[in-house]
């Protein structure tokens, strides 16, 4: 007999028990215990940007804990993440909200996650304490080191893009935060560098981000996600938000080497990461520190239409000269141009009757060859390439490149949601601590039970 649901009958009372509707395998269960910790003294860090008049507050945990679901999910809109507090028991346990407690309007919520969280830098915080955990738990040995970047595309119409010298910023409409961030910037800084090219387009929206086509990606404004990770158990130790240009992502590695250092205690032996890091200015700040390089070198000098490379001249040290195939000396005034490159020529009387000429300087009278200021740190880090540790290296490298996989793909982030560099890191700052939060508890409580049973079958 097919029965039939009625709603005659009533029940008059329920006994409803948040904590034992939430499967013990469920991930926000799982990574509870570690937040709670986390978040022990948070009050006291947040202390002084609260005013002690006033109507209160949202409370800064549930704030954070709302965060994090935000972050493990992909709701990355505040609308929408209060919504789905409202109506999902788990989210509401996670947060510590019982059936009939209010969740926070989605225009209070912005407005908190704006103003003081962002001055008191707590997400930053946040992100230190769960690296502390994780290094208390054993995941972090600190003897190998990678670093890379991903382009994330900016919340900015890549169809909008102007010169800077056509946007007026004085414009009402032009008053945003990104912008006011932007022009501070500016004013920041003293002198430019000359081993950074101004942009020649940006975003009136958004002008913090680049105008890049990275990644063989569309052309797009975006901001680079720059991730420091201890290859032992990919746990993610620094990040930084760049604009998506490679040199400022190759001077970022250098502030999060410096600031795990600082603020950790951590220092890796060796440090593994692609070309777009082998520069010579980079490597020898690398080993001055004390850091092996496994680093391919960046190099240019190889020439595709059969004359001589610059590897095919051979320096003498001592002598401070090149050696031509030919056996002829090639010698500098010992000049710097363009701050990095030392040109060393062969006389004119040696290349004219040389025999090798079609095949060294067909088009010119006298050979030269460049020499980066810096040649011995690229010397030293291409006599590392092909070692065992090398290549080992060079594996354990793509734990990194995994971790942008996994923030693409399980949690739905290919896009900023937030402008301005204030908001890419803050942005970058909950995607990394919910990454670690989620290896702590595999590493630490093993697989969820659904999982290992599956494993065990």
């Amino acid at each position: 007999m097919m029965g039939r649901q009625t709603g005659e009958q009533r029940q008059l009372f329920y006994l409803f028990n948040l904590e034992e509707r939430i499967p013990s395998g469920h991930l926000l269960r799982r990574i509870n215990p570690i937040v709670t910790r986390v978040l022990t003294d948070l009050r006291e860090k947040l202390e002084p940007y609260y005013s002690e008049i006033g109507r209160p507050s949202i409370d800064p945990e549930l704030m954070i804990r709302m965060l994090l679901v935000g972050y493990c999910y992909g709701i990355r809109f505040e609308r929408r993440l209060c919504e789905e507090v409202a109506l999902h028991l788990a989210y509401r346990w996670f947060c510590r909200l019982d059936l009939d407690d209010r969740v926070p309007d989605h225009s209070t919520f912005s407005v908190n996650r704006h103003g003081r969280f962002r001055d008191s830098d707590l997400l930053r915080h946040v992100f230190e304490a769960v690296v502390r955990a994780c290094m208390h738990a054993g995941l972090v040995k600190a003897e190998g080191f990678a670093v890379d970047a991903s382009v994330m595309e900016a919340n900015a119409s890549r169809y909008h893009g102007k010169s800077p010298d056509e946007i007026v910023w004085d414009e009402p409409d032009r008053q945003t935060r990104a912008v006011r961030e932007y022009l501070a910037r500016l004013e920041g800084e003293a002198e430019s560098n000359p081993d950074r090219k101004a942009p020649k387009v940006i975003s009136p929206s958004d002008p913090c981000s680049a105008w890049t086509a990275k990644a063989n990606k569309r052309v797009q404004f975006g901001y680079g996600l720059n991730y420091l990770v201890d290859v032992e158990n990919a746990v993610i130790v620094d990040v930084e938000a760049t604009p998506a240009r490679t040199y400022d992502e190759v001077a970022a590695t250098k502030l999060m080497i410096k600031r795990t250092n600082e603020r950790l205690g951590l220092k890796p032996n060796r440090l593994a990461a692609d070309t777009a890091y082998g520069t010579g200015k980079f490597l020898r700040w690398l080993i001055g520190v004390g850091i092996t390089p496994h680093i391919p070198v960046w190099d240019m000098s190889r020439r595709e239409d059969g004359t001589f490379s610059r590897a095919d001249f051979s320096f003498d040290k001592e002598r401070n000269v090149y050696i031509c195939p030919a056996g002829k000396l090639l010698k500098t005034t010992g000049r710097v141009h363009d701050g990095r490159t030392i040109l060393y020529r062969a006389s004119t009387r040696d290349c004219g009757p040389c025999p090798l000429k079609p095949r060294c300087c067909p088009k010119l009278t006298w050979r030269k060859v460049p020499r980066d200021v810096n040649e011995e740190a690229r010397d030293h880090a291409r006599a590392l390439m092909g070692t065992p540790e090398f290549e080992k290296s060079r594996d354990e490298r793509k734990r990194v490149e995994m971790r942008f996989a996994h923030l693409k793909t399980h949690h739905g982030f290919e896009r900023m949601r937030l402008r301005g560099l204030s908001g890419a890191r803050d942005e970058f700052h909950l995607a990394a601590i919910v990454q670690n939060l989620k290896t702590l508890a595999l590493r630490i409580l093993g697989p969820p039970p659904d999982r290992a049973r599956a494993s065990v079958a």
